[in-house]
C-alpha cells in the first residue's frame, strides 16, 4: 500500500487570513467562495514542488475558525460546500493531497448546543454536552452558568468529550468531510488536550473508511509516541525541534538542536517509528525571519528542516521572508491576506523561495531524506553535519551558521565510496582516511552531499 506521507513536503495555509476575508462572522450573509483563491496558488505550489496541503479552519465559526459554530457547513466567509468540494478536487487533480484542521476539544459561543443552553438553562438537553458547567455562578460573559474554557479563553467552550452524543456528533461531522470532501487526513487542534480515548475513537473511526488517512495532533510539550503507541495519532507537531531550529542560530548553538535530533531520532532515539511534522513557523508563532537575527540564518534553517527526520512544512508567505509577530492578544499578524501573484519578497532574501524549491524537490527524490536513519558525524557552536541513509543512499548534510567561509573536516565511519556530490550545487568531494574534506562551506550555507 502505497504511504503517500513519507513523500510530502506540506505547505500550510490558514485560509480565513491568506484569503482575505472578514474577522468576524455575521452569519447571515451569504455565502463568497473565497477559497477558490487557491487557483491563483497552483502555479506556485507546483513551482516549490509542494504535494500536500495542510488547509486551516473552513467549517462555520464565529471569528478565527477555532470556535465552531457549525461542524456541518462550511464557513460562509469562505464559501460552501460545492466551493470546497471544488477546490479539493482542483489539488486532487494537481497531485496535492489535503489534510483539515479538527477541532474537537472545544467550541464557540455560536454552537448551537451551547446557545440552547443559552436559552433553556438547566432545562437544556444539551447541559452534559459540556464541561464544567455550574448553575451556581455566572460566566466572565455574563452567562447563568459558568464552565470549562480553552486555557483560559471562553470564547472557546470545553466539549464533554465522555458524552456519547457528542462524541456521535463529531465522528458523523468528520465521515461527512471524509465521504463528501474526500480528505486525505486531519490535523487536531490542542490535541495534547484532547481525552486520549475519544482519539483512539476518532483514528479507528477514519482507518475504517481508509487506512491510508492521516492524523496530526498538535502536541507543543511531551512525549509524541504516547500518543503514536496509544493509536491515537500517526504523527505530531515537532515543537521541540521548532524551537531549536531558530534558537540554534540565534544563539550560535549547533548543540540545541543537535541534542533534539539524537535524542528523538539517534541510534537509541524515541521517535525512530514515526516521522513528525516539521515546520518553522505556523499560524500560531511568530514567523521565523522575526525570531532571527540574522536573516541569513533562514537558508541553513531550511537546509535542516528539509533534511531532518520529519515531514516539512512551510507555512504561507514565509518563502518570501515574510515577517510577523504576535501579541499578547492579536494574532492577525501571523495570518495576512496575500495574493501570491503580487508578492513582495523580502530583499534581504531573494534567492529563498527558488532555495525552498530545490530542497524541496531533493527530498522528493532522496528515500533517504524522507524515511532514512540519523546518525550525528560532528557537532559546533556553528556547524553541524549528520548522515542519513538506507539500503538505497546514503547522504551527509552539513550547515554553517557563521558569517565566514569555513574548512571542515567530518569524521565518517565506514566503508564507503570516495565520491561525494553536493546535490545543491553539483560539486565534487573526496571521502579518504575516514573523513569528508570541505575546503569551504560559505557562511550561512549548507550541503546536502550524496555519497556514491
Amino acid at each position: 500500500m502505497e504511504n503517500w506521507i513519507d513523500k510530502s513536503v506540506f505547505y500550510h495555509i490558514y485560509p480565513l487570513g491568506c484569503f482575505g476575508a472578514p474577522p468576524q462572522n455575521d452569519f447571515t450573509s451569504r455565502p463568497v467562495p473565497r477559497l477558490l483563491e487557491v487557483k491563483k496558488w497552483l502555479p506556485h505550489l507546483h513551482d516549490m514542488h509542494i504535494n500536500a496541503l495542510y488547509l486551516g479552519p473552513v467549517f462555520e465559526s464565529t471569528a478565527h475558525g477555532y470556535d465552531t459554530a457549525d461542524y456541518f457547513q462550511v464557513d460562509r466567509r469562505l464559501g460552501d460546500s460545492q466551493t470546497l468540494r471544488e477546490m479539493i478536487n482542483l489539488f486532487h487533480e494537481n497531485g496535492i493531497r489535503v489534510i483539515l484542521d479538527g477541532v474537537f476539544h472545544h467550541v464557540g459561543r455560536n454552537f448551537f448546543a451551547f446557545e440552547d443552553v443559552q436559552q433553556h438553562g438547566v432545562n437544556s438537553k444539551y447541559c452534559d454536552w459540556f464541561s464544567g458547567l455550574d448553575f451556581s455562578r455566572s460566566s466572565p460573559y455574563g452567562d447563568a452558568f459558568a464552565y470549562d474554557g480553552w486555557n483560559g479563553n471562553f470564547d472557546l467552550v470545553k466539549l464533554n468529550l465522555h458524552n456519547l452524543a457528542v462524541t456521535d456528533h463529531l465522528l458523523r461531522a468528520v465521515e461527512q468531510w471524509i465521504i463528501e470532501f474526500k480528505i486525505d487526513g486531519l490535523r487536531i487542534d490542542t490535541a495534547n488536550c484532547v481525552d486520549l480515548s475519544f482519539l483512539q475513537q476518532l483514528f479507528k473511526h477514519c482507518k475504517t473508511h481508509d487506512a491510508r488517512f492521516w492524523i496530526m495532533g498538535e502536541i507543543i510539550h511531551g512525549d509524541y509516541s504516547h500518543w503514536v503507541n496509544a493509536h491515537a495519532l500517526d504523527s505530531a507537531t515537532n515543537y521541540e525541534c521548532y524551537k531549536g531550529l531558530y534558537s540554534s542560530h540565534v544563539d550560535h548553538n549547533y548543540f540545541e538542536i543537535a541534542y533534539s535530533l539524537n535524542r528523538q531520532f539517534g541510534d537509541q532515539g524515541i521517535y525512530q517509528h514515526f516521522l513528525p511534522y516539521s515546520f518553522a513557523d505556523n499560524h500560531d508563532v511568530n514567523r521565523l525571519i522575526s525570531n532571527l537575527t540574522n536573516s541569513a540564518h533562514a537558508y541553513p534553517v531550511y537546509c535542516l528542516l528539509f533534511s531532518m527526520p520529519g515531514i516539512p512544512s512551510i507555512y504561507y508567505g514565509s518563502e518570501w521572508g515574510l515577517t510577523g509577530k504576535r501579541t499578547a492578544t492579536d494574532d492577525h499578524m501571523l495570518r495576512p491576506h496575500i495574493d501570491p501573484q503580487n508578492v513582495h519578497c523580502n530583499p534581504e532574501l531573494k534567492e529563498l523561495p527558488g532555495y525552498i524549491a530545490k530542497l524541496a524537490q531533493m527530498r522528493s527524490q532522496s528515500s533517504a531524506l524522507q524515511t532514512g536513519s540519523y546518525r550525528q558525524l560532528m557537532v559546533a557552536n556553528e556547524q553541524f553535519a549528520f548522515l542519513r541513509e538506507n539500503e538505497e543512499e546514503s547522504i551527509i548534510v552539513v550547515v554553517n551558521s557563521s558569517q565566514q567561509t569555513v574548512a571542515l573536516e567530518i569524521p565518517l565511519e565506514g566503508n564507503y565510496p570516495s565520491a561525494l556530490t553536493d546535490l545543491l550545487s553539483g560539486e565534487k568531494y573526496q571521502f579518504q582516511q575516514g573523513q569528508v574534506c570541505i575546503p569551504h562551506l560559505a557562511a550561512n550555507s549548507g550541503k546536502i552531499m550524496k555519497i556514491g
